[in-house]
Order: structure tokens, then C-alpha cells, then sequence
């Protein structure tokens, strides 16, 4: 026993000399992540005893002496540390290296917002390194008028006319149940209450009381989902955020808006039908290769939004009837109220107050204009949740709110749908309350002009193809040939005639397909249900006017009565190259210009298409392709919104929001943003009350910036050398990942790609068709695969060739692209990218992956790619001139060197799992039966049997691949 001790002793202090140094002296990381492992440690311990406990430890401390060296010796060790635990202690340890990443990252997020708040009482609103990655709105407003001479009242007209819509979606890319999120909500809130100066010790030890419970009930929760979720299970997670931080978050940002424009001498209010923040989703309207969204599926989503938006108006009302208790108002409001008291409240509507508020004194005005407005929501709740529990509702429409009248940019009063809100808080302003008016009220009414009465708007989104084969039925039914056969200029010119007339195009005698029908029930229900459900209709693979118009036609089939707005989406190169070449051709459609009334929405693609071309050429295709579209709109007097589809990752186009945005060509913003917020980046951008304040801020902000101080524009000479690259890139790229006979096999081999289907992190298939390679295979899991190995290929493949063909062709090039990354924003951007990946990179683990899972002849084409991988490395360091990766982010690096050790040895973990389910010879004497430490920690032994029951593998092994998956994408803090 006593040498047990000396011997976990001696670990401890060895881990303890592992851990990264302390950063600044407002750096409380360490401490904080010291703290989760102790506590986790222990509880480890209780469990499962203190053996397990000092393997966890002795693995931790392999992991950590390979990073420090790099031996590939140690992972060796560490694999056969790993291979000689049963199965269920195998299983307890991949659980708790995945429960230690999200515990560090719980650490770093509580980190972030202490020094988010030293800095706010400091004063200083920059980043230490680069203010370009925080961007505050104060920092922001004071950086217009002082340094760029801007007038106040001249930001202020630019602030209130800015939109930035954000577009939630279910992209299966969030790898954490919902439930676990919860508990690491509540895990977050205890570290940060512990450290509160004004905490005392009754209250310390009650607090770490409850995180121990809340790590000890995270731990115990099973990390694996068990079955796909449903369209509407991930709607339900989506809308759980508005619950939790968006709802009250957005009035609480427009606050400190307003705080901030009255210190740069603007003492006025940003109004409160101004459309700064909009939210719009994708969940329920996605059906682009997804089966399982039907139109039944988008009813429900839509119904459940616009449920949960009344039930959030409806406890809003009531806290503002104990509020708004006055006598005093305006005779407007005075006579709408004598109105409603002489109608004796005996509407239908009036049977469902609250006992409480039967009666309402009638010298109390302002509540007697709230209870009619929360009788309506409690009736268009109510109504919302008849349709879908049962079809059907005995309410009538006409007594419930069915849409939210205003125009931003005319209109002075916000309506539900007949009812003046604005009416209380101009009787409030009139009676000399402008205090109390610009209160809970104001809140309200800004919630009603963020949210509306839909929560958020849904974009549908769907295949030109899929519109293409409804059209061929149709032109077939009728003998006029088939539409799929017609050039391009037949089919505009069939739709256009077919849009100038007025007759039906077809009846219920069309033959349909259920693909055909699917396509036309998508259309009714968006006829069905109330307009401001609906966003965009998005065209995946659009190439041609006539794709547009088709969708128009459609609608107008379908008694669309409020069309929605159609955008094209250009994905894959090809497709961005040609893309302002077919909006010319779609603006010069005389019907369409008139149809769209000077506004028009494209979105463009940042995951296929560097999928298709790699991230070098796919971000600069993207740069060019936006300038020629805004040229192309300017052309036609069209105001252009660009719709950004981006994903959480480098390799599909995300990145720090600051800085995406500010790398923007100039012009291509000016004052409206729409992009993608996808799956586990929902939960970085909206799972804690400052996450959403930050999200929020940095939006408004870098929006409101690049419009009023936009980028330069690049060199000639710096373009003709990056169109001199991009071609380098592709080739080099397409001629690895497209025509090497080799890759795929190898692919899948090195990589857990065949794997990524048994994590039910989405409804979507990873595939858009079941068969084929590559390109078939979709952007998320793709990324996702060598994610998971740490070598990043998409992302960085190209690279190396283009700098080392320019560099070679002529030294001063490199003098050049130095030039180029200090003074152009977009080219800095897309490096800093790319080097952070490179230190979140290690060939090391890749060759581990090949020397277990590549068969020999192979080996050397993984020697290739990782000599690639190093000498992409050296040049892009020599470019941006840095001696060490993310020298001048210590921040940054500090929290990359702490998560190393725990994803090394789930990467180990991981590699050798495979290892064994994909030869079932391998180790056999290894192969034990399931533990009871297994039982306790997981679904009972004879269902988790049952789930692969063709599966030659030993029990547990599943398991136990799927909690490596989920721990590795945890500390890289990206799935896809």
C-alpha cells in the first residue's frame, strides 16, 4: 500500500510540472482546470476504486511525456496500457479522458469571460495580440468617431438600418447530447461563482458541494446516443437556446447598445423595431438529401416555434400587468381601454383569464390593454398546440395573433396583427414615464420585433433537380414535351409565360412520384401556415435562371400568397465561377427584376467547395465570386445580401466571427449579414447568458465596422499571384484527393470515416447518395474523419505546393506574400487559420493510425502526405514569418498544450479500438468478456449486445470507439 502511494504521489508531481505556465496575471486557467481534475479524480475514485483511478493517471502521464517529446515509443506504450485493460475498464477510461476535455473546455469558457470582465473594469477592450479577435461595441463605436473621424449620429444611422440574421441549423455536427450540455451549463455556473470575490465560505462549500454532484451526474449520463435524432428532436434542441440565453439575451445586448451610443454623445435609444439581430433556422426546413424532413415534418417545426414564441409573449405580459400598474395616460389609450371595460369581458376569448385578473380595476388602463393582448397569445398558443397534437383547432383564427405587422424601415408602431403595441409606451412618454416606458416595456417590444410571433423564420432548402422532375411531370402531362430535354432559353421562356398568365398549370390529376408529391406538399404547407414562418427558399446546386424561376412558378401553383424570397446557392467552384454570370442573366429577366423589387439573396458555400477544391482555392474563388456578384447587382441597381454558409471548422469555412467578417471583400456587407451557425458552434456562440452577449456583440460590431471602415482591396499584383496559387493549389489538391487511385482506399482505412454513422449526431445521412467515393460523400463527415486523426488534410493539402511554386519561380515573391499577409486582412485571416490547425496537428498520431490500421502497401503514401504536412508547415511559418506555431497567441496555445494529453490518449484509445473491430484475429487474447464495472456505467450488458448483433467483435467495443469519437471532436472543439 505504501508504495501504491509513493508511486501515485510521484505521478501527481510529474503531472503537476506538465501542465502549461500561467499566461498573465489575470490568467486563472490552470487553476481552473486543477480544480475540474481534482474534483473529477475523486469521484473517479469513489466509483471505480483507486485502481482505475492511477490507470487513468498513468495513462494521462504516457500521453503527456509523448507531447512532450514526440516519441512514438511512448504511444506504444500507451497502446499496450490501453489493450490490457477488460472491456469496461477500457470503456471507463475513454469516458473519462472525453468527461476531462469537457471539463477543460468548461474551464477555458469561464476563463475567457474573467478576463472578458478584468478587461471591461480596465477599460481595455482590445486584445492583448490582435484587437481584430474581441470586438466590443463600445471599443468598436469610440474607434468610428475618435480614430476613423466618423460623426456620432452617422454611426447611429448605420447601426439602426444594420441587419445580422443568424441561421441556426442541424447540421450534424454537435457531437454532446442536450442533456449533458445542461449539466455542463450548470457545471460552467458553479466554477464561476466559486471564484466571485464576494463569495463566502458557507456559500464556497455549498457551491463545490454542488459541482462535485453536477460532475459526478455528467459523468454518470450516457454519452452515446443511441438512436438518430429525429428533424424535430433537433428543432427541440435548437429552440432550447432561445429559451435559455437568446430570449432575454437580446434585450440585454440592446441595452448595453444603447449605453454605449450615449457615451459617444447619441442620447437616443436604438429604436425598437430597428432589425439589428434577426434568427432564422434551417431545422424542419433542410431537405436537401435528408429523407426525414417531409412537409409534415416542417409543419411541426413551424408549430412548435410559433408555440414556444407565445408561451415566451405570454409569461412576458404578465410580469409587465404587475408592472404597469399606473393610472396616468394619453387619451388614446384611454379610450381603448373604456372600449375593452365596457365590452363587460364577456368575449370567447375572456374565458381563459387567470382567475387572478378576472377583474382588472378600470382605473389601471395600461393592464387592461395587456390582458387583451395576453388573452390572444394565451389563444394563439393554445390554437398552436391543437394543430400539432391533433390536426385540427375548435379556436378560431381570427381570435388569435397571426402575424406581426411592421416595416423596419417605415413604420413607427410594431403590431400583433392589429394591436398596437406601441400604443402603452407612447401614453407612458406622453405622461412624463419615459423611465418606466423605456423599462420591461421596451424589453417587450424589441423581443416582438427580434422574434415576431414565429420565434424564428424557417428557410426551406432543396435540390434545382428535385424542382426539374415536378416540372418534367408537369410539361409531360400536359403532351408538351419534356422539360428536363429543353435548353435553358426554352425553359425561361416557358416559365415566364407560364408566371405572365393566370391559369392553373395543373390539377389533382398530375401523376406524381412520392418525390414529386413531397416537393408540391412543401409547397401547400408553406401556403397553409402563416407567412412570417417562413424565410428564404434556398436552391442547393442553382446554376441557372431558370432554377429560380421554377421555385417562383411553383409557389404560384401552390396559392403561395406571400412568396418567399428565392436565393441560389453556389457551392462548388465551378459554380462560383460561373455564378455572376447566371445573376446577370437572372437580372436581365425583365419579370424577375420587377419581382424582387431591388432586393435580391445569394448564398454561397464554404464546405463543398473546399471539399471539391481545397481550402486555398475555395477561399479565394469565394473572395472573387462576391465582388463579381456585388458588381453584377450594382450593374442592375440591386441591393445584394451575401448568405454565408459556413461551417464550424477551417476546412468548411469557419473561424473567430471578428475576424471572418472584417476579411469580407469591401462592399460585400454594407450593412446585411446572413450566415450559418451550425451544430456545436450554436452551443459556443449561444450556451451561457455571455457566450450569447458575446455572439451578439461581435456580430453588430464587426458588421457595423466593415460597412463604415471596410478592408482594403487587394494589389493587382497581389491578386495575379494568388490566381497564379489557386491554380497550384487545385491541381495539387484534386490530383491527391480526386485522381490518386490509392486515396480512398487509403482514406478509409487511416481515418474513422465508415465509423462517423454510428454517433447519431444528426438526421441526415452522411451521404447524398448511398453509393460512390468523395464526392459523394458530404463536407461534415469528410472534415470530420481526419479531424478525428488530427491531420487536417483537407484544410492545408495545397498549400505547401503554391507557396513553394511562387517562392521557387521567384524569391521575391516571398517578400510578397509577407507584404500581403500584414496588410491584407483576408490573406492574414485564411493563414492564422491554417497555422492553428497546424497546431492543433500531429503527424505523429496519423502514423500511428497507418501502422495499425494501413495495410503495408499504403504505408508509403502516408509517409508522403505527412512529409507534405511538415513542409507545408515550414513554408507557411517562413510566409507569415513566425519562428513557432501561434507565437503571437499564447492564450491560444496555452489551452492547446492542456487539452493535448487528454486527445492523445483517446486518439490512442481510438486507433486501437479500430484496430480490433475491423480484424477480429487481432488480439484475440484480449478480447474479454463485458465487466461489471460496464454494466454500472452503461446500458444493461444484454442490450448493448443486441445493438450490432452481426458485429464479430467483442461487446463494449462500439462503446467505446463512439466516446473517443465524441471525446477527440470535444477537444478539438470541432466535429465537422
Amino acid at each position: 500500500m505504501a508504495k501504491k502511494l509513493e508511486k501515485m504521489a510521484s505521478i501527481d508531481a510529474q503531472l503537476r510540472q506538465l501542465v502549461p505556465a500561467k499566461v498573465s496575471e489575470d490568467d486563472k486557467l490552470i487553476e481552473y482546470d486543477a480544480l475540474l481534475l481534482d474534483r473529477f479524480l475523486d469521484i473517479l475514485q469513489d466509483l471505480h476504486g483507486e485502481d482505475l483511478k492511477e490507470t487513468v493517471q498513468e495513462v494521462y502521464e504516457l500521453s503527456a511525456e509523448y507531447e512532450g517529446k514526440h516519441d512514438s515509443k511512448k504511444l506504444d506504450e500507451l497502446g499496450n496500457l490501453i489493450t490490457s485493460l477488460d472491456a469496461g475498464d477500457s470503456i471507463v477510461v475513454a469516458k473519462s479522458f472525453s468527461h476531462m476535455l469537457n471539463l477543460a473546455n468548461l474551464a477555458e469558457e469561464v476563463q475567457i469571460a474573467h478576463r472578458r470582465r478584468i478587461k471591461l473594469k480596465k477599460g481595455d477592450f482590445a486584445d492583448e495580440n490582435n484587437a481584430t479577435t474581441e470586438s466590443d461595441i463600445e471599443e468598436t463605436l469610440k474607434k468610428l468617431v475618435v480614430e476613423l473621424k466618423k460623426s456620432p449620429q452617422e454611426v447611429f444611422e448605420a447601426l439602426k438600418n444594420q441587419t445580422v440574421d443568424l441561421v441556426l441549423t442541424a447540421h450534424p455536427t454537435q457531437s454532446v447530447r442536450r442533456s449533458l450540455l445542461q449539466k455542463h451549463g450548470r457545471i460552467r455556473n458553479c466554477l464561476t461563482q466559486l471564484y466571485a470575490k464576494d463569495v463566502t465560505p458557507d456559500d464556497k462549500q455549498e457551491l463545490d458541494e454542488a459541482l462535485q454532484r453536477e460532475i459526478q451526474a455528467a459523468f454518470r449520463t450516457d454519452e452515446i446516443r443511441r438512436t438518430p435524432p429525429t428533424p424535430q428532436d433537433e428543432m427541440r434542441a435548437g429552440m432550447s437556446y432561445f429559451h435559455e440565453t437568446i430570449w432575454t439575451g437580446v434585450p440585454k445586448f440592446l441595452r448595453r447598445l444603447d449605453t454605449a451610443l450615449k457615451n459617444i454623445g447619441i442620447n437616443e435609444r436604438v429604436p425598437y423595431n430597428a432589425p439589428l439581430i434577426q434568427f432564422s433556422s434551417w431545422m424542419g426546413g433542410d431537405r436537401d438529401g435528408n429523407p426525414r424532413v417531409t412537409p409534415e415534418v416542417t409543419r411541426d417545426v413551424c408549430l412548435l416555434a410559433r408555440m414556444m414564441a407565445a408561451n415566451l409573449y405570454y409569461s412576458q405580459i404578465e410580469d409587465l400587468m404587475f408592472e404597469l400598474s399606473m393610472w396616468r395616460c394619453n387619451d388614446e389609450l384611454r379610450v381603448r381601454a373604456d372600449e375593452l371595460n365596457r365590452s363587460s369581458r364577456k368575449d370567447a376569448v375572456a374565458k381563459h383569464y387567470i382567475e387572478f385578473w378576472k377583474i382588472i380595476p378600470p382605473n389601471e388602463p395600461y393592464r387592461v390593454l395587456l390582458g387583451e393582448v395576453r388573452d390572444r397569445l394565451y389563444q394563439t398558443r393554445e390554437r398552436s398546440r391543437h394543430l400539432l397534437a391533433h390536426g385540427h383547432s375548435e379556436i378560431p383564427e381570427e381570435e388569435t395573433f397571426t402575424n406581426v405587422e411592421e416595416d423596419y424601415f417605415r413604420s413607427k408602431a410594431t403590431m400583433f396583427a392589429g394591436i398596437d403595441l406601441g400604443r402603452e409606451s407612447r401614453s407612458l412618454c406622453a405622461c412624463g414615464d419615459r423611465a418606466i416606458a423605456d423599462g420591461s416595456l421596451l424589453d417587450f417590444l424589441r423581443q416582438v420585433s427580434t422574434f415576431g410571433l414565429s420565434l424564428v423564420r424557417l428557410d426551406i432548402r432543396q435540390e434545382s433537380d428535385r424542382h426539374t422532375d415536378v416540372l418534367d411531370a408537369i410539361t409531360k402531362h400536359l403532351e408538351i414535351g419534356s422539360y428536363q430535354e429543353w435548353s435553358e432559353e426554352k425553359r425561361q421562356q416557358w416559365l415566364l409565360s407560364e408566371l405572365s398568365g393566370k391559369r392553373p398549370l395543373f390539377g389533382r390529376d398530375l401523376p406524381k412520384t412520392e418525390e414529386i408529391k413531397d416537393v408540391l406538399d412543401t409547397f401547400h404547407v408553406i401556403a397553409e401556415l402563416p407567412a412570417d414562418n417562413f424565410g428564404a427558399y434556398i436552391i442547393s446546386m442553382a446554376t441557372a435562371p431558370s432554377d429560380v424561376l421554377a421555385v417562383e412558378l411553383l409557389q404560384r401553383e401552390c396559392h403561395v400568397k406571400h412568396p418567399l424570397r428565392v436565393v441560389p446557392l453556389f457551392e462548388k467552384l465551378a459554380d462560383l465561377e460561373a455564378a455572376p454570370a447566371a445573376l446577370a442573366r437572372l437580372f436581365s429577366v425583365e419579370w424577375y427584376r420587377n419581382r424582387i423589387n431591388g432586393k435580391q439573396e445569394v448564398m454561397i458555400g464554404y464546405s463543398d467547395s473546399g471539399k471539391d477544391a481545397g481550402r486555398f482555392s475555395a477561399a479565394w474563388q469565394l473572395y472573387k465570386a462576391q465582388e463579381e456578384l456585388i458588381k453584377v447587382a450594382k450593374e442592375y441597381g440591386v441591393k445584394l445580401t451575401m448568405f454565408h454558409g459556413r461551417g464550424g471548422t477551417v476546412g468548411r469555412g469557419g473561424g473567430p466571427t471578428h475576424l471572418a467578417i472584417l476579411s469580407q471583400p469591401p462592399d460585400t456587407i454594407h450593412g446585411s449579414l446572413r450566415v450559418t451557425v451550425q451544430g456545436e458552434v450554436i452551443e459556443q456562440s449561444f450556451g451561457e447568458q455571455h457566450l450569447c452577449f458575446r455572439t451578439l456583440q461581435r456580430y453588430t460590431a464587426a458588421t457595423l465596422e466593415h460597412g463604415m471602415h471596410p478592408p482594403i482591396s487587394p494589389k493587382p499584383e497581389w491578386r495575379a499571384l494568388m490566381d497564379q496559387m489557386a491554380v497550384i493549389a487545385t491541381e495539387e489538391y484534386r490530383s491527391i484527393v480526386f485522381k490518386e487511385p490509392r486515396f480512398v482506399e487509403y482514406f478509409r482505412l487511416a481515418t474513422p470515416e465508415l465509423e462517423y454513422g454510428r454517433m447519431n449526431i444528426g438526421s441526415r445521412p452522411a451521404k447524398r447518395k448511398p453509393s460512390g467515393g468523395i464526392e459523394t460523400l458530404r463536407a461534415i463527415p469528410w472534415i470530420f474523419a481526419w479531424t478525428q486523426t488530427r491531420f487536417h488534410l483537407p484544410v492545408w493539402l495545397g498549400f505547401g505546393e503554391a507557396f513553394r511554386h511562387v517562392i521557387g519561380k521567384d524569391i521575391k515573391n516571398l517578400h510578397m506574400l509577407q507584404e500581403m499577409y500584414n496588410q491584407w486582412p483576408f490573406f492574414r485571416v485564411t493563414l492564422d487559420l491554417v497555422e492553428m490547425v497546424f497546431a492543433k496537428g500531429d503527424p505523429g498520431i496519423a502514423a500511428l493510425y497507418d501502422k495499425l490500421l494501413v495495410s503495408q502497401d499504403l504505408w508509403s503514401f502516408g509517409e508522403q502526405l505527412r512529409t507534405k504536412f511538415d513542409e507545408t508547415k515550414k513554408l507557411l511559418l517562413q510566409v507569415c514569418g513566425h519562428r513557432d506555431l501561434l507565437e503571437g497567441d499564447p492564450y491560444l496555445k496555452q489551452r492547446l498544450r492542456l487539452r493535448d494529453s487528454y486527445i492523445t490518449t483517446l486518439n490512442v484509445c481510438q486507433a486501437y479500438t479500430l484496430k480490433r473491430i475491423r480484424d477480429p484475429n487481432y488480439n484475440v487474447s484480449l478480447r474479454p468478456h463485458i465487466s461489471k464495472e460496464y454494466i454500472e456505467i452503461s446500458k444493461p450488458a444484454d442490450e448493448l449486445i443486441t445493438l450490432n448483433p452481426t458485429s464479430e467483435y467483442a461487446p463494449g467495443l462500439e462503446d467505446t470507439l463512439i466516446l473517443t469519437m465524441k471525446g477527440i471532436a470535444a477537444g478539438m472543439q470541432n466535429t465537422g
